[in-house]
């Protein structure tokens, strides 16, 4: 038995060599054009290869039921925005922390966090980006204004690094980085809202 997304095909398993050939098939059917395939359950368990073309390996003797979930890349956009929300708090957090060990004058550890700051950030913005280009239909000064902001803010904590000047760049980033944190989840919403008016279509 083949389920796609809650429904049950006619495609036989039978008549096919190995599970790879299923795949392939169903691909071919269409019925997943434009869909992100989100969980892949064989025999009622979660399949992932451990090499590459390992389906093709899967005798089809072995496959009982193979069920294809999938979403859309406006619902797949829609739940990564909602994860953006959590980041922008992680994002906030951190940054208090490490303002707070360099104010106790806890160099080192200041420093590892704040290294995973800048990766959390960095993972961030290219996120929103890439978000921004599929989805978002209006050009927006405000989102233009934050990345401006944030990216001088940026250049001005890495010169401060570079002068290892710890307090300043504590008040660097409790005074000026957690407010600009905030402003992200504006530009958020504003995703949000720009992948509603897509999935409208």
């Amino acid at each position: 038995m083949i389920v796609i997304d809650g429904t049950k095909t006619d495609i036989d398993i039978s008549s096919f060599e190995n599970l790879d050939q299923i795949f392939e098939k169903i691909m071919a059917s269409g019925q997943l054009e434009n869909r992100i395939v989100t969980d892949v359950l064989v025999n009622d368990e979660p399949y992932s290869e451990i090499y590459p073309n390992q389906s093709e390996d899967i005798d089809v003797s072995e496959v009982e039921s193979l069920e294809i979930k999938s979403s859309s890349a406006t619902e797949m956009a829609s739940a990564i925005t909602l994860e953006l929300y959590k980041v922008v708090n992680i994002m906030a957090g951190g940054g208090k922390q490490v303002a707070e060990l360099f104010r106790q004058a806890d160099d080192a550890e200041a420093l590892e966090l704040y290294q995973d700051l800048l990766d959390v950030t960095r993972d961030f913005l290219g996120m929103v980006g890439s978000l921004r280009d599929h989805f978002s239909l209006k050009h927006s000064a405000d989102f233009e204004k934050v990345v401006e902001d944030f990216s001088s803010l940026f250049s001005e904590m890495t010169e401060v690094l570079e002068n290892e000047d710890w307090i300043l760049l504590a008040d660097l980033l409790e005074y000026e980085f957690l407010p600009s944190v905030e402003k992200w989840k504006t530009v958020i919403s504003v995703i949000r809202e720009d992948i509603r008016e897509v999935a409208k279509r």
